[in-house]
C-alpha cells in the first residue's frame, strides 16, 4: 500500500489516525483508499470533508447514516490533518496566492523534487514538481504536483510532462534525451542542475538573468535577447 501513496500523504494519514481514539491507521488508508481511489496523494487529501471522513468510518454501514462515534470537532481535527494544516514533520513548503496576471513579466518555472523545498529530484523518479512564477524582483510558490499518479500512465514521461505544461522551464538533476524531447514537446525547456541545491537559491540566479536574458531564456520569455542587441541594431541602421 505504502508504493500507493505519497511519504506526505501517509504521514498525514497517520497523524489524522491519532486524532481518532480506537482508528488504526492501516484502516485508515484502507477506507481512504477505497473512498479516494489510489493512489493516495496529498492533493486528494486537501479535498476530503468531514461528510467524506464519515463515511470512511462508517465503512459498510455509511448509506445506513450511522454514527461513526466521535464528535464533530474531533472530525473536524482529523480532517485538518489529512489536509496538511499544523503537521510536524511535513517537509512540504507553504504555497503563496497567485491569480494569473499578478506578475507582468513573469515566467513559470517547475522545479523537481523530493524534499522540502529543494531541488533534488530527477525528471523520472522525483516525487513531485515545486511550481514558481517567476519575474526579475518576485519569486512566488504558486503550486505543488505530485507526481505518483502520472507513474500510473503508460506513458510516465508524458504523464509527467503533462503536469508542468503551463510551465516555461523545468529545473531537473537529470533528464534522458527521450523524457528531454517530450518535454519539450509539451512546452516547457529543460534545465540541468546537478548539484542539488534550495530551490529559492538556484531560482535566484534565473531572477538576474531575466533583467538580461540570454538567447536561450529569450527565446523561452518571447522576448528579444538583450546580447543581441547590437546586431538588431546594426541590421536595422543598415535597413535604414
Amino acid at each position: 500500500m505504502s508504493e500507493s501513496m505519497t511519504r506526505e500523504a501517509a504521514l498525514r494519514i497517520a497523524l489524522a489516525a491519532r486524532e481518532l481514539p480506537g482508528i488504526d491507521a492501516r484502516a485508515l488508508v484502507q477506507g481512504l483508499a477505497q473512498k479516494l481511489e489510489l493512489p493516495l496523494t496529498e492533493t486528494k487529501l486537501a479535498a476530503v470533508t468531514v461528510e467524506d471522513l464519515c463515511e470512511v468510518l462508517a465503512g459498510d454501514h455509511a448509506e445506513e447514516s450511522c454514527v461513526v462515534g466521535y464528535d464533530n470537532e474531533r472530525l473536524k481535527a482529523a480532517v485538518r490533518t489529512l489536509w496538511g494544516i499544523g503537521v510536524t514533520g511535513s517537509d512540504l513548503p507553504l504555497v503563496e496566492a497567485y491569480a494569473e496576471g499578478d506578475l507582468p513579466g513573469s515566467i513559470r518555472v517547475a522545479v523537481c523534487s523530493n524534499s522540502g523545498e529543494n531541488l533534488d529530484g530527477h525528471f523520472g523518479s522525483c516525487e513531485r514538481f515545486l511550481v514558481y512564477q517567476v519575474s526579475p524582483t518576485v519569486l512566488r510558490l504558486i503550486d505543488q504536483r505530485p507526481t505518483l499518479a502520472a507513474d500510473k500512465a503508460e506513458d510516465r514521461n508524458v504523464a509527467r510532462s503533462a503536469l508542468i505544461n503551463d510551465c516555461d522551464i523545468v529545473y531537473v538533476q537529470s533528464i534522458g534525451g527521450p523524457a528531454a524531447a517530450k518535454v519539450v514537446r509539451a512546452g516547457a525547456h529543460p534545465v540541468k542542475i546537478p548539484k542539488a541545491g534550495p530551490a529559492r537559491e538556484i531560482l535566484a540566479r534565473l531572477q538576474q538573468s531575466l533583467i538580461s536574458p540570454p538567447p536561450w531564456l529569450a527565446k523561452v520569455m518571447g522576448v528579444p535577447a538583450a546580447s543581441l542587441a547590437q546586431y538588431v541594431a546594426a541590421a536595422e541602421a543598415e535597413d535604414a
